[in-house]
């Protein structure tokens, strides 16, 4: 990498491709003592690398790796006791453990064009082949996070590079999804 810096440790080697039959798996914290296990069925959506500054990242990497699966496809198996939600104040409630820091899943549960939607760490399943990330998104805000500014140039040509499109928001399909949702709300377009 030109810039010296870590986009993250599953895809700084290069995005591996997902198995699109993917059914599912364990998503595991890092503790070695109880470890906290939630179990997704089916594959992740619109699995991305984001730069902002609410996500969980593994320690030195400038991203987390993030994307939604269902609410009611998300089941705590052990050690739910050891989850605590990060900032109620926010939109996604993310479910992180209290000891290792993981944040394991975040829903979304008010009013919102991403209600019944859960957001995951996708690296974290014990088994492989989920979708691999599609884009990168709130790339800017990895300077919020200490970045220098004056790397910009480089992170997003390897964000590139890694065939990982940068944007400053969400992807231009999620972005017409989240204005569907409002007008249709707003009554600007029918339901």
């Amino acid at each position: 990498m030109t810039t010296g810096i870590s986009i993250h440790p599953a895809i700084d080697g290069g995005v591996r491709p997902g198995n699109p039959s993917f059914v599912g798996g364990t998503l595991v914290c890092d503790c070695t003592d109880r470890p906290v296990k939630v179990r997704i069925e089916g594959n992740v959506a619109h699995n991305h690398a984001c730069g902002c500054t609410k996500c969980w990242k593994p320690k030195g990497a400038a991203f987390s790796i993030v994307a939604v699966v269902p609410h009611d496809k998300v089941t705590v198996l052990e050690n739910g006791d050891k989850l605590k939600v990060v900032d109620s104040s926010a939109l996604i409630q993310r479910h992180a453990c209290v000891e290792c820091g993981v944040h394991m899943y975040g829903p979304v549960e008010r009013e919102h064009p991403f209600q019944g939607l859960d957001f995951v760490h996708p690296e974290r399943f014990q088994e492989s082949g989920w979708a691999e990330p599609g884009f990168a998104a709130f790339v800017s805000s990895i300077i919020e996070s200490g970045v220098d500014p004056s790397l910009m140039d480089g992170v997003r040509a390897r964000l590139r590079d890694l065939g990982l499109e940068p944007y400053d928001c969400l992807s231009p399909a999620l972005m017409d999804y989240v204005a569907t949702w409002t007008a249709k709300k707003n009554g600007v377009l029918a339901a």
